[in-house]
């Protein structure tokens, strides 16, 4: 009987608070975890050398192979013909942010199973603000992925025109959030860290190869039509084409509507997934830590 009436007293207080925060201490918390996040990263230098690796790889070494192989018409957003290396420039920088989308939700999958997820879900402010402060300090750190990965780029005289590295933030933006929630709610349904590469592949790499990323969809359409439609309804399509209009001053409004769907759909999910009712914690006998 008393230990309800404290149970219920502690559930009254925490409610209470968080109803008292004021915007500086919102602000502190946004800031604890952006930080944490940037020191991890600059922690794990490797992280951010693989990072940049990946996709420098393609860039000079497949795109020079299939230079002459795979010509690129005249298409939106593009007004004249355009050398291999520069179409397949937008699908790089998506492939950064989703390879980053999923180190971020590896992360959460090590946080659990020490036990510094509990730390964090137990604090008195929303779940749904600090996984959406996890989900801004990821993308913040794959925006700085990316703009590492363009200046590299430019050397190679591979790159957008110079307004285009400013219209592109907003279009980084809501492509790192929507990834970065894939893969936030991918990590709520991953128990074990083991299990994570397996799943981490199953989705990255059907992700990346059926989409836009690498050769126009017109000619997916003219070899198979199925595939044409399966890489329509791919996010990460959109992803793609959000990032290459943008970097040449355009907007792709259906690519926009898709992505700010998905984002919304994906960072809904995960906050319920975290839900210590319905989530993981839930299903492990963990609700709350209490039990």
């Amino acid at each position: 009987m008393n230990t309800a009436i404290s149970e219920r007293h502690n559930d009254i207080s925490i409610g209470d608070a968080k109803n008292n925060f004021s915007p500086g201490q919102w602000a502190i918390c946004l800031k604890g975890i952006v930080w944490r996040e940037s020191l991890r990263f600059l922690h794990q230098r490797e992280r951010f050398v693989s990072a940049l690796v990946r996709p420098l790889v393609w860039l000079f070494i497949f795109a020079a192979g299939f230079r002459q192989v795979l010509g690129v018409s005249i298409i939106p957003p593009y007004q004249t013909y355009i050398l291999y290396a520069e179409y397949i420039t937008p699908g790089l920088i998506a492939m950064i942010q989703l390879f980053n989308g999923m180190q971020s939700s590896l992360s959460m999958v090590y946080d659990r199973e020490m036990g510094n997820m509990r730390t964090l879900l137990v604090s008195p402010f929303p779940r749904w603000y600090l996984l959406s402060s996890k989900l801004i300090a990821g993308t913040a750190v794959s925006i700085l992925q990316v703009y590492a990965f363009l200046l590299i780029a430019r050397f190679w005289d591979v790159g957008p025109p110079p307004l285009g590295y400013i219209l592109v933030l907003p279009a980084l933006v809501l492509s790192g959030l929507m990834l970065g929630a894939l893969g936030m709610l991918i990590s709520s349904v991953i128990r074990q860290l083991e299990n994570f590469a397996g799943v981490m592949n199953f989705v990255i790499f059907p992700m990346f190869f059926a989409s836009s990323a690498l050769y126009p969809l017109w000619q997916v359409r003219e070899s198979s039509p199925f595939l044409y439609y399966v890489c329509q309804a791919n996010p990460f399509t959109h992803a793609v084409e959000l990032i290459r209009f943008a970097l040449y001053a355009q907007v792709n409004f259906i690519s926009l509507a898709v992505l700010s769907g998905c984002t919304v759909l994906f960072v809904l999910g995960a906050v319920l997934a975290y839900d210590p009712s319905r989530g993981f914690l839930a299903r492990r006998g963990e609700a709350g830590g209490a039990t």
